[in-house]
């Protein structure tokens, strides 16, 4: 079998849930980096990663909190990043969904695998401190996948509207293939959530134990994360890597500084376009795979939703993609048995 090229893409926070407990005790494989991992949280008197992985029962309080969730999925999602086999695969760059940004840095090499969760475990850390407002979910595709700018931008002009409210704070948080991921105060999501329809039997969701990501309100966050994490911490990538506003920060060209500088404010502060870092990702590097890391398996319908907006190999709805699935596929989601045997 000839080697595919693919864009490896890394999860943000919401991935790991009930169906993961116990994925580092049984895919993580390296057991002296987790032992680091552990030692790290014990020393800032954190429950280790072991200790919550390898829990008998799955808490949204105690595994959603920032400090706990971060570390698990940045942990899980390094893990399977190393175990995809060269021989079947060439990676030849790495994107994430929000968290999964300080992930990317460490799969792609910027980070060490060590600095990588000095960045996760403190920034989530400081995020679950301040617990600033709060995220809330809405599609504004139909279950046909169709991309439909127009109700894209009534729902924007929405917020807008909302946000200019008095008292109201209320931003796009994350573009997120065919969903809307809004930040904002309590007002403003609360405005926003008896201002549209229910669809789909769970939306709007307001999203347990999140902040404001990717809004001026973590500015406090940014601020003190620049404070406790050095420049020093960053390097050159061995890959590239493409960030929220769909930049590409390429191996031997890449200024740290300037990645430390925007990692730790414009994409803790400013929209993290996910859907634009797919659509770069698909055109720029042209892969024969996507491979989405776990935990989970959530972010495989925003990657296919986000392939279908940038019209990729003709794809224009659910049903192309999952008939280009069947026949040719082009996502390799990990958390799935049947498609991690693919990769690794």
């Amino acid at each position: 079998m000839s080697r595919k090229t693919a864009v490896v893409i890394c999860p943000g926070r919401g991935t790991y849930t009930k169906t993961e407990l116990g994925v580092l005790g049984r895919q993580f494989t390296d057991k002296p980096l987790l032992a680091r991992f552990d030692a790290v949280r014990e020393g800032l008197g954190q429950e280790t990663l072991t200790a919550l992985d390898s829990a008998a029962t799955y808490s949204v309080a105690r595994h959603t909190r920032g400090d706990n969730a971060s570390g698990l999925i940045y942990a899980a999602t390094l893990g399977d990043f190393r175990a995809i086999d060269p021989g079947k695969v060439e990676v030849v760059a790495v994107t994430g969904n929000s968290m999964g940004w300080y992930s990317t840095l460490a799969c792609g090499g910027a980070l060490s695998a060590e600095a990588g969760f000095q960045v996760v475990n403190t920034m989530g850390t400081l995020m679950q401190e301040a617990l600033i407002g709060g995220q809330t979910i809405y599609p504004f595709v139909g279950d046909d996948w169709r991309p439909d700018p127009a109700r894209k931008a009534g729902l924007l002009a929405l917020v807008a509207e909302i946000a200019a409210r008095p008292g109201h704070v209320l931003a796009l948080s994350i573009d997120l293939g065919g969903m809307l991921v809004l930040a904002g105060n309590d007002e403003g999501l609360k405005a926003f959530e008896a201002s549209v329809p229910p669809v789909q039997g769970r939306f709007p969701l307001r999203l347990a134990n999140h902040a404001a990501f990717h809004s001026a309100l973590q500015a406090p966050v940014a601020e003190r994360g620049r404070a406790r994490l050095a420049p020093a911490l960053f390097g050159q990538p061995r890959l590239p890597m493409v960030d929220g506003r769909g930049a590409i920060w390429w191996p031997g060209a890449t200024d740290p500084a300037a990645l430390w500088d925007y990692t730790l404010g414009h994409q803790v502060t400013e929209t993290y376009d996910f859907t634009d870092a797919i659509r770069v990702a698909a055109r720029e590097f042209a892969p024969d795979l996507f491979i989405v890391t776990g935990p989970g398996t959530t972010l495989g319908g925003a990657v296919a939703q986000s392939l279908i907006l940038a019209n990729w190999r003709d794809m224009g709805s659910k049903a192309d993609f999952q008939a280009l699935q069947q026949t040719a596929p082009v996502l390799a989601a990990m958390g799935m048995d049947d498609q991690r045997a693919t990769v690794i």
